[in-house]
C-alpha cells in the first residue's frame, strides 16, 4: 500500500496536522472535509487528498473566512486568488478603522478628556469613513444649496464642496484633535448660517469688494497701530482706493470675515497635512474697524 492508499482515523489526522480532533470533527460534520471511506466499526477515515484539504480549510479559517466562503473554495466555486483578493480588502478596511480608532483613544489619554469629550470621540471613533464623511457632506449640502460654483464671489461654496475632509490611514493625534473640531464646527447650526450667508451674499453681482490692499490690516496688527488713530488714517488712504464709501465696505468686509471660517481651512490644512496657512481674519478685522473709525 503507497502513501496515497494510506487511511487515516481523526485521532491520527489530528496527531498528523495538530489541529484538534473536534475541530476536525466539526469540520466534517460541515462537509468541508468529507470522510474518504468508513472503517468496518464506522469510524470515518481520510485520505491523504483529505489531508491536504483540511490543512487548506484551516488556513483559511485562520485568515477569517467564514464557512460558507471556505466550502465555495474548497469545492472550486470560488477561485481562491479571487477570495484572498477580497478577504485581504477588507483586512485593509478593518485595519483603517483601527488605527483611526487608536490614534482616537490615543487623543483622549493625551488630552484628559471632559466625559462630554469622551462622548463625542467616542462617537467618532465608531463611525465608519463613509458616516465621517457624510457629516461634512451634509453640512455642505446644507450651507450651499443652490449656490451654483459659477456664481460671482461663490468660491467659499466652491472650495467647502471640492476640499477634502477625510482622515488619512494612519492619523496622528493632532489630526484627530483637528476633525474632532471640525465635526462638532460643522453641525453647529450658527456655522452653518454664517457659511450660508457668507455664500448667498457672494454669489450675488453686487456683492463684490473693491479692490482693496488687505495686506496693510496684517500689517498693522504686526505693528500694534490702533485702528482708530491717525497712522491707522494714513494706511487707510494708501490701501483704499479715493471715493470708496468706507461704512459700506466695512460692511462688506464684515459679511466675509470669520475666525470660525478660517478656523475650518486651517483645520482641513491639519487633517491632509498642508503647509500652515498665515491668518487672515486678525488684518481683515482691523481693517474694519480701522474703516469705521475714519468713515
Amino acid at each position: 500500500m503507497t502513501d496515497r492508499d494510506t487511511l487515516f482515523t481523526i485521532g491520527q489526522l489530528a496527531q498528523r496536522t495538530g489541529l484538534d480532533a473536534r475541530t476536525i470533527r466539526f469540520w466534517s460534520d460541515a462537509g468541508l472535509v468529507p470522510p474518504t471511506a468508513r472503517s468496518p466499526a464506522g469510524y470515518r477515515l481520510y485520505d491523504t487528498e483529505a489531508v491536504a484539504r483540511l490543512e487548506l480549510v484551516h488556513t483559511l479559517r485562520e485568515l477569517g473566512l467564514d464557512t460558507a466562503t471556505v466550502r465555495a473554495v474548497v469545492e472550486r466555486q470560488t477561485g481562491l486568488a479571487d477570495v484572498a483578493a477580497a478577504h485581504a480588502r477588507a483586512l485593509d478596511a478593518e485595519i483603517r478603522t483601527l488605527r483611526v480608532r487608536r490614534a482616537i483613544l490615543r487623543s483622549v489619554a493625551h488630552r484628559n478628556s471632559t466625559t462630554e469629550e469622551l462622548r463625542i470621540m467616542h462617537e467618532l471613533a465608531t463611525l465608519s469613513a463613509a458616516e465621517r464623511q457624510r457629516i461634512i457632506d451634509d453640512f455642505v449640502d446644507e450651507a450651499f444649496a443652490g449656490i451654483e460654483p459659477e456664481a460671482p464671489g461663490a468660491q467659499i461654496a466652491t472650495g467647502m464642496r471640492s476640499m477634502p475632509a477625510t482622515l488619512p490611514d494612519d492619523p496622528s493625534p493632532e489630526q484627530v484633535d483637528a476633525w474632532i473640531e471640525l465635526a462638532e464646527l460643522v453641525r453647529d447650526q450658527g456655522f452653518r448660517d454664517r457659511c450660508r450667508e457668507m455664500a448667498v451674499t457672494g454669489a450675488r453681482d453686487e456683492a463684490q469688494v473693491p479692490e482693496v490692499e488687505m495686506s496693510a490690516g496684517a500689517t498693522a496688527v504686526e505693528a500694534g497701530i490702533a485702528p482708530d488713530s491717525t497712522e491707522a488714517a494714513g494706511i487707510l488712504d494708501r490701501a483704499v482706493p479715493a471715493g470708496t464709501d468706507r461704512a459700506a465696505l466695512a460692511d462688506q468686509l464684515a459679511t466675509f470675515t470669520d475666525r470660525r471660517v478660517e478656523r475650518y481651512w486651517s483645520l482641513l490644512g491639519i487633517i491632509n497635512g498642508w503647509p500652515a496657512r498665515t491668518p487672515m481674519v486678525p488684518g481683515a478685522e482691523w481693517l474694519i474697524a480701522a474703516l469705521r473709525a475714519h468713515v
